[in-house]
């Protein structure tokens, strides 16, 4: 049994208490009363949240950079080539040790649910069996939910239909795809009608690459927004990237977002990566890449943030912190108004457990006891300070702490300690 006492909320509520029982949350209120041994949190007035949830990620290639080389062009494709260098000399255990140093680091930040992507255009299918192993191996503490992914396009690949299909069997939760990278426009339309037609007939999610693309022809979102519509997919269909959008005519766009929100087709963005990779053929002006986001949030669209790669063939930076992908997010999109900015913590929390479908998430009476404790008062001040995780529950269990940040200071006349927090 734990307690946690005098916590704000993302809501804005303040002075709550949080009392939780086998697991899960029995009382959200003030001055509950504290059960005869029960362990106790003092929150003193920080801010407590549901756990941030990644909807984008590469678990397969992380920490895999410089691996057999670096990207030396920084571009979408090189890495994508230097996967494809990289395939033949994986070895399970590698991939296992990596993703499971990858989740601990996930865990200390906090992040304690994650959908990741992995490569299916390996015979071997050896990332497969390597996640499906790791992601038993970490269901006591974080929930890693799969997406079968043609990385080499499902179309393209002569064996990833196949393949595909094999993980799915496997035991592989999400149907997967890249249509922009097929050879035409047409396979690509073709194979967003296919992969959307699998995951119907097999009760699952469906989540594409979607417009990885500076083209702004490169519409792909319409196909799957119609397919979605046609085998009534709506709420299990996600997008990610929409990079594209970011580069198409306002008109279009103006058609396309009331499909996406009647269709309701998650989007997620990448703010990190996108903006990384995208506009790499611009002189200047240089386009940021990101798709719209506040425009798809104004629409009705429920959008996430991903964090996409950590320290792997496409980017060399990241460190499981989603409060730096909400903090790069908001920059981006210039989304700067209290509620904007609000949003941006939503995309790393709320919004992504949407696009997971995860049940149970929340600080409400009844669902798993998992939250973070962050040494901020409120969203805007987590996002600006990339606040510290003090605590880490899950399931009602303390599974990672932080040592609360502080500076000590020796100047004339001033305080000793740095206080960075700003108590409105």
């Amino acid at each position: 049994m734990l307690i946690v006492r005098n916590a704000s909320l993302p809501d804005g509520r303040t002075g709550i208490d949080v009392l939780t029982e086998s697991g899960r949350i029995t009382a959200v209120g003030t001055n509950l009363p504290v059960p005869v041994g029960a362990e106790v949190i003092d929150a003193d007035g920080q801010l407590l949240t549901p756990p941030f949830v990644d909807a984008h990620f590469h678990m397969d290639a992380t920490l895999s950079y410089g691996r057999p080389r670096v990207n030396a062009s920084g571009t979408l494709l090189e890495g994508i080539a230097l996967w494809g260098e990289l395939k033949p000399q994986l070895t399970q255990e590698a991939l296992i040790e990596r993703a499971l140093q990858y989740c601990d680091w996930a865990v200390a930040k906090g992040l304690l649910a994650v959908r990741s992507h992995v490569d299916v255009c390996d015979d071997r299918l050896l990332a497969v069996e390597a996640l499906l192993h790791v992601k038993q191996l970490v269901a006591p503490w974080l929930d890693l939910q799969l997406v079968a992914f043609p990385q080499d396009g499902v179309l393209r690949s002569p064996k990833a239909l196949a393949n595909l299909t094999r993980a799915l069997d496997l035991g592989v939760d999400v149907v997967g795809g890249i249509p922009h990278f097929e050879r035409t426009m047409a396979d690509g339309a073709e194979s967003v009608r296919l992969l959307c037609e699998l995951a119907a007939e097999r009760g699952l999610r469906v989540d594409m690459h979607c417009d990885e693309s500076d083209d702004p022809l490169s519409r792909h979102i319409e196909t799957l927004a119609f397919h979605t519509q046609r085998l009534g997919l709506h709420g299990r269909a996600t997008g990610s990237h929409l990079t594209s959008m970011h580069s198409m005519d306002n008109y279009y766009v103006s058609k396309l977002l009331p499909l996406i929100a009647e269709a309701q087709v998650h989007a997620v963005a990448n703010p990190l990566i996108n903006i990384t990779l995208q506009g790499r053929h611009d002189t200047y002006p240089k386009r940021r890449g990101m798709t719209r986001v506040p425009e798809l949030m104004a629409a009705g669209v429920n959008v996430a943030f991903g964090q996409d790669c950590v320290m792997d063939p496409w980017y060399s930076l990241g460190s499981a912190d989603m409060l730096e992908v909400a903090h790069m997010g908001l920059h981006v999109a210039q989304m700067t108004s209290q509620a904007q900015m609000r949003a941006c913590f939503d995309a790393v929390t709320v919004n992504s457990a949407k696009v997971l479908g995860l049940e149970g998430y929340g600080i409400a009476v009844g669902n798993r006891a998992d939250f973070v404790l962050l040494q901020a008062h409120d969203p805007i001040e987590a996002i600006r300070l990339r606040a510290t995780r003090l605590k880490v529950v899950r399931s009602g269990q303390i599974i990672a702490s932080t040592p609360a940040a502080s500076a000590r200071l020796n100047l004339p006349g001033r305080p000793a300690t740095v206080d960075w927090a700003l108590r409105r």
